[in-house]
């Protein structure tokens, strides 16, 4: 009887001892352990990280200046800079130019400064104006439109890729006419003759041989002078063509959508400080009405409400330059007339659509379903991944998702 009692009891300690065990097990079924549970991803696959970075006027200020402000990848090198050419020569102007690649060197993007061409139907001006270039991107050729000049100059300085479609941009062209109108009727204040402007703008995808594959964008403006002949009572055509907003991206052809995107995300984000724009623009406008015209070096025209902003907010203590910071770029929230031209030129590729967040409303891509941002105009996060939480992959809780708007 002993003996089959303590059978009984092994056998009950046994039976406790494996329901303990079924019960762990079942629970463990139900509830992921720490390791289930903690969801790994992986940045460029799951998400993509996007950093504003900042261009800086080094020459036309007496302290360098931001003159615009764009959206990269994270990881990706730039270089970047403002090119002032001097009044009087034939390109004369202020130039924006950009290069930027990703860290493994498969996906470059580049906007070229303007191009500036003149033509003359008298010949005799031709000639003396030969040597009067005075730039990289100034010379002498017959008027073009956006395609001539995307087949006859551009493919063959990247390379020769071929064209695998192109298709015209009707926004950026009623956009450029716009501008044109403005232009014109500053002109005829100068006492200018007959003239007439042809604009044309186009989004080509380009194919080069070793399968990489590109977007190109770019607008053409065409200003036709008619000038009268004193001498013979006849009269000249006189031609500039600007190749203006001309950008340049390439990536290796198996991603093509994931291209699409972040080509999106970088041209829409294109914001200039319009402080540095006003400053810009009055310094050449004072040239053409000949009341101010100086050697380039220092501008000293910064915007009044600007500094009036830095002394204020300085003169509050060290503790305020965060507010500063974020005062002086309320710019970047909103885009000008010719920032605008960035997101049209996209959208033959990819629509765009309104996120906003605690800093403002911004442009991003439609081929994203979830943006993400600290709140700071600094950083978004963009991904696919409903499931994805930037404040559990960072630790950083100021991470929050961005809301879609109109």
């Amino acid at each position: 009887m002993k003996q089959f009692a303590s059978s009984l009891l092994t056998l009950l300690i046994l039976q406790g001892t494996l329901a303990s065990c079924n019960g762990q097990s079942a629970s463990q079924k139900n509830k992921p352990t720490a390791v289930q549970n903690k969801k790994t991803f992986t940045e460029g696959t799951d998400y993509l990280l996007y950093e504003r970075i900042r261009i800086l006027d080094k020459t036309g200020f007496d302290q360098p200046q931001e003159a615009f402000s764009m959206l990269l990848p994270k990881g990706w090198k730039h270089t970047a800079g403002i090119i002032w050419n001097n009044p009087g020569t034939m390109c004369a102007g202020t130039y924006r130019q950009l290069s930027a690649a990703s860290a493994d060197g498969t996906y470059h993007f580049d906007q070229l400064p303007d191009m500036i061409f003149g033509w003359n139907t008298n010949q005799q001006l031709m000639q003396m104006n030969q040597g009067n270039s005075g730039g990289k991107n100034c010379g002498y050729r017959q008027p073009m439109d956006a395609y001539q000049y995307l087949n006859t100059v551009l493919l063959a300085q990247i390379g020769n890729p071929k064209v695998i479609s192109s298709i015209p941009n009707e926004s950026v062209v009623n956009d450029m006419r716009k501008s044109n109108e403005k232009v014109m009727r500053e002109l005829q204040q100068y006492g200018a003759g007959q003239m007439q402007f042809y604009q044309t703008a186009i989004t080509a995808q380009v194919q080069w041989p070793d399968g990489r594959e590109g977007y190109i964008v770019l607008g053409a403006n065409i200003l036709e002078t008619v000038v009268p002949n004193i001498y013979n009572g006849t009269s000249d055509r006189m031609y500039t063509t600007q190749i203006t907003q001309q950008s340049i991206f390439s990536f290796p052809g198996a991603q093509r959508e994931q291209a699409k995107d972040q080509l999106s995300v970088i041209m829409s984000s294109v914001h200039t400080n319009p402080a540095w724009s006003e400053a810009v623009n009055k310094f050449w406008k004072d040239v053409r009405t000949q009341s101010n015209i100086v050697h380039i070096g220092r501008i000293k025209m910064m915007d009044e409400r600007t500094r009036q902003i830095g002394r204020e907010t300085i003169a509050k203590g060290n503790q305020r330059l965060n507010d500063m910071d974020n005062q002086m770029r309320s710019w970047e929230q909103k885009q000008n007339s010719q920032d605008r031209m960035h997101t049209e030129f996209i959208k033959t590729i990819r629509e765009v659509e309104n996120y906003s967040d605690a800093s403002g409303k911004y442009e991003m891509t439609s081929g994203y379903d979830h943006a993400w941002s600290r709140g700071d105009g600094n950083t978004f996060i963009m991904t696919n991944n409903p499931n994805f939480d930037p404040s559990s992959v960072y630790q950083d809780q100021s991470w929050k998702e961005m809301k879609k708007v109109d």
